[in-house]
């Protein structure tokens, strides 16, 4: 009888904090009077979304979010913060026809009050070595930089599911590129639109006013328009200020974004470059806030398959090289990274390559957004993927989360057979990580297969599920096949063999595994490929022909 009263106290406890309001067909508003630190929102992925506006005891707007309230099955909860007497205005979209009557979804029964929410890992796929957000979507790594001996990696995050939606910036750190650490929300989408993809640098001299060594981000606003704006932060990055004069930088073009700012040394000028449709505009400015238009590249060269996204303009070895990140038209569908080789002069950049000439930095088929941090130690140009492809991203097999980023990866330049190639190889921190060496694959390994001529080289799993890579020694060229790799039937794009030419023989190859990816990378830097699979177990066998594999069991220790 005792159980029964606390029971029913506890439900009119409930009942009366909830304070749902049905005030049609599909619309809705909820009064949140418990007390709570957050109200965890049940979330449905197949719905369709509902829009949230979270209004403070005087109904002022305090933000907007969509979210995916879940009808009659909950997936998985994300948190929202919130204060007392606020008042959630929500508009749902689903047809009641299929969906029902609105006042009998689940998100009103599973809908929870809380001081703290649950990150503790449930995936199987999480990476153990990879950055992951903690839950929630995310896709471009956004406003790197290193600074007193800690990397800052900021990602667009959707805080409220597992798909892309309410773009805000997220924020990780960490001290050795492996072990990272989740901080507070970084940046947040206001009048001007959501917060999209950018940068960031360390204005040492002042040249903003913001002060001196103040952490300056550049970022996409994107709204009705797509307009560029920048915050800056005095505390090291952990929070931004909003420049009262943003935008600061616009345009009359529907997709007009992703700015990546850099100093020019000759001509003590930031520049910036624009991803604008199938171009790339430069502009300069003496203190990040006026710019001014100087050129634009492109329109000849490359693939142009797609919409050209995130550029990023590095000086390596006396030549200059410009990242371009595209989708569609990657080499096997989707997304995927180009480059170019040439020069720039702080106004122009010059391409020293055939315009009919497309470079790919990674032939794998999870590569894209790739960007490099800002002032990376030693002189180095570290850069960072995402890990994934836009034609499956939402319907990976993960809930709580989606997304990784690739390995950190050291970039240069090679001469080969007449033409300059941007290598790619993976950061001394790995090497930190062995653990010593083992005889079998595990889910978290490095393989070192020093390679004699032509080579085989077949991960399996006791299901039979397998990831077949070859060298083809006399073509020049790695493959790697995941056609039978495990889970594949999410997406019809997803059961696929990637093709990468090795320019010249491959002597040593660095296979890299992490649950639910691997990596290959030429020993000299001259060849990357980059896939996710997802086997139902782990892979634990291992069959080489034409070369001699040396397995290091990579422990990753909180």
């Amino acid at each position: 009888m005792r159980k029964i009263f606390v029971m029913m106290l506890m439900l009119l406890s409930v009942a009366s904090a909830k304070a749902q309001m049905i005030l049609s067909d599909t619309h809705a508003m909820l009064r949140l009077e418990q007390g709570k630190k957050l109200v965890l929102l049940p979330v449905q992925e197949k719905e369709e979304i509902a829009n949230i506006a979270v209004l403070d005891k005087r109904n002022e707007l305090l933000k907007r979010l969509n979210v995916r309230l879940a009808v009659d099955k909950v997936d998985y909860l994300v948190p929202l913060e919130i204060g007392e007497g606020q008042l959630l205005d929500i508009i749902f979209h689903g047809d009641k026809r299929t969906t029902g009557a609105l006042k009998d979804f689940v998100c009103w029964k599973e809908l929870k009050f809380s001081d703290t929410f649950d990150t503790q890992n449930r995936e199987r796929f999480r990476p153990l070595y990879h950055h992951t957000p903690l839950y929630g979507w995310m896709n471009d790594p956004n406003g790197m930089f290193y600074k007193d001996g800690v990397w800052h990696l900021y990602f667009q995050f959707n805080p409220y599911g597992s798909q892309w939606e309410n773009m805000t910036w997220g924020h990780s750190t960490s001290r050795d590129l492996i072990h990272w650490e989740t901080q507070p929300l970084a940046i947040e989408a206001d009048w001007l639109g959501a917060i999209f993809s950018g940068s960031a640098v360390i204005d040492k001299d002042n040249t903003t006013g913001f002060g001196r060594d103040a952490i300056v981000a550049m970022y996409t606003s994107a709204g009705s328009a797509q307009t560029q704006s920048i915050a800056y932060s005095t505390d090291g990055g952990k929070s931004f200020t909003k420049y009262a004069g943003n935008p600061v930088i616009t345009q009359n073009a529907p997709d007009f974004r992703d700015p990546k700012v850099m100093w020019h040394e000759s001509t003590k000028s930031w520049i910036v470059p624009l991803a604008v449709g199938q171009e790339v505009q430069f502009y300069s400015s003496k203190n990040l806030k006026e710019w001014k238009y100087e050129s634009s590249f492109g329109r000849e060269y490359g693939n142009h398959d797609g919409v050209w996204e995130c550029p990023d303009l590095l000086e390596i070895g006396g030549k200059w090289v410009l990242l371009l990140n595209i989708n569609p038209g990657g080499p096997f569908g989707g997304s995927a990274t180009q480059y170019f080789v040439g020069q720039f002069d702080g106004h122009k950049f010059t391409c020293e390559d055939s315009p009919s000439e497309t470079k790919w930095m990674d032939y794998g088929k999870d590569h894209y957004a790739t960007v490099t941090f800002h002032n990376a130690p030693e002189g180095r140009i570290v850069a960072l993927p995402w890990m994934s492809n836009w034609q499956y991203a939402g319907v990976v097999p993960t809930k709580q989360f989606r997304s990784a980023n690739g390995l950190p990866r050291d970039l240069g330049l090679a001469a080969v057979s007449g033409e300059t190639i941007l290598t790619s190889t993976p950061s001394k921190e790995l090497l930190a990580l062995r653990a010593g060496k083992v005889k079998q694959p595990t889910e978290a390994c490095e393989i070192l297969v020093d390679v004699k001529g032509t080579m085989e080289l077949t991960l399996q799993n006791q299901k039979g599920e397998q990831v077949v890579m070859n060298y083809d020694a006399k073509a020049q060229t790695f493959s790697m096949n995941r056609t039978k790799s495990g889970e594949v039937a999410f997406s019809e794009a997803f059961p696929c063999t990637t093709v990468a030419p090795t320019y010249g023989a491959i002597k040593q190859l660095r296979i890299f595994i992490d649950r639910c990816s691997i990596e290959a990378f030429d020993g000299e830097g001259r060849m990357a490929m980059t896939n996710l699979v997802f086997p139902s177990e782990p892979y634990n066998i291992i069959k080489v022909k034409g070369g001699k594999a040396t397995i290091y069991d990579l422990s990753v220790k909180n």
